[in-house]
């Protein structure tokens, strides 16, 4: 990468900087971050690689590995997107500092990962991490970690236009290795929960179906769940759907007449109650029940919020045959992208094959597998 480096920007008199942010996985608490719930993802130990350097010439300067589209954008140029190019990543980010009074000089950045894109392990908040992180640095700003977490998400969703939540670039900034992170995303309160999976690990497919509809779909969810609590906001003041419980919300639900509205808000509402059981669950080593809780979770992104899709829901259902899977479950935005699957490690060879096998016979499409390790947040390398 070094060498790539200085092909694209010449051999100057600085060598460039190394930083890297993870990618991540969600073992459960989908679509709940954006309602304020709670969410229970980890970091991986794959991710994004940023190479930086400053240059003389008041010139943004982006490239990848991973795609041939290049940009070279004056300082006074920042505010302009790039249709919908990989760079409006960055950009919005160095649009968060200057928003926030920083003064930013030109920069030569060369970003390269290993992130599948388009699979729902959240190459674009890795983007996002990666380049808050080294701007810190080099400006010499001294942000704290959540506030560089916070500037990844707007710049989501104020640059990109995607009306996420704040869970991928929190895991992404504060990860920590061997350990899944409990997340609360109204106020930010988290804890580091030890990722004891015994005789079991965490294996990722991937259906190879892209999320072509992700995008204008998942802001499609946004607005269904703001229409579901303005109509619950008659018998209880919140923010948000989690901050109602499944025992109010199925006294309550006649207030919802749309079926869409209604189960759009039953999912969230459940969902997060099966984090919460999932994190004990996990405290405890009680596997079982995590698996459970995961099927539950797919099931319900199926059903109610109608974010899966034939490959994820084929994906799934071969994991769900396999003796030695606890639970599957797809896992990001949907619409296409991964599974989670917590599988035994005597029968990952044999899941690989098999379900990769079925899943190619139904759908034509080849899966890809990870055996996920669980790693830190980004940094400076």
């Amino acid at each position: 990468m070094q060498e790539q480096f200085l092909n694209i920007y010449g051999d100057e008199k600085s060598e460039p900087v190394v930083f890297f942010a993870p990618g991540r996985v969600n073992l459960i608490g989908e679509h709940t971050d954006y309602n304020g719930g709670y969410v229970f993802p980890c970091a991986l130990n794959f991710g994004t690689y940023l190479l930086i350097r400053k240059n003389s010439e008041k010139l943004m300067r982006f490239a990848t590995t991973n795609f041939s589209y290049k940009a070279e954008v004056p300082l006074s140029d920042l505010s302009v997107k790039h249709g919908s190019e990989w760079v409006n990543y960055p950009l919005g980010v160095i649009n968060q500092f200057i928003k926030r009074g920083f003064e930013v000089s030109g920069f030569d950045m060369l970003f390269s990962g290993d992130i599948p894109n388009g699979a729902g392990l959240s190459s674009s908040a890795s983007i996002e991490i990666v380049t808050a992180v080294a701007l810190d640095d080099l400006l010499e700003t001294k942000l704290k970690r959540v506030e560089l977490v916070k500037i990844g998400r707007a710049a989501e969703n104020e640059f990109v236009g995607m009306n996420c939540g704040i869970m991928d670039q929190f895991v992404i900034g504060m990860g920590k290795q061997g350990t899944a992170l409990a997340l609360n995303c109204r106020t930010l309160d988290y804890q580091y929960v030890p990722a004891n999976l015994g005789e079991y690990s965490i294996v990722i497919a991937n259906t190879n179906k892209r999320r072509e509809l992700a995008a204008s779909k998942y802001n499609e969810r946004v607005k269904e769940c703001e229409s579901a609590l303005e109509s619950l906001r008659q018998v209880k003041q919140m923010d948000n759907l989690s901050a109602m419980n499944l025992r109010e919300f199925n006294q309550f639900l006649y207030l919802i007449s749309d079926d869409v509205i209604r189960r759009r808000a039953r999912h969230v509402i459940s969902e997060n109650a099966r984090v919460v059981q999932a994190v004990d669950a996990l405290l405890n080593t009680d596997l079982v029940k995590l698996g459970q809780l995961m099927n539950q979770s797919h099931i319900s992104l199926k059903d109610d919020y109608e974010v899966t899709g034939f490959e994820l829901d084929t994906i799934v259902n071969e994991a769900w045959q396999i003796e030695g899977v606890l639970g599957a479950r797809m896992t990001g935005a949907g619409f296409g992208g991964c599974s989670v699957n917590i599988v035994h490690r005597n029968k990952i060879e044999y899941f690989v094959s098999r379900v990769g096998d079925n899943y190619t016979k139904l759908t034509g499409l080849v899966a890809d597998f990870y055996v996920a390790t669980v790693g830190n947040g980004a940094g400076k390398l």
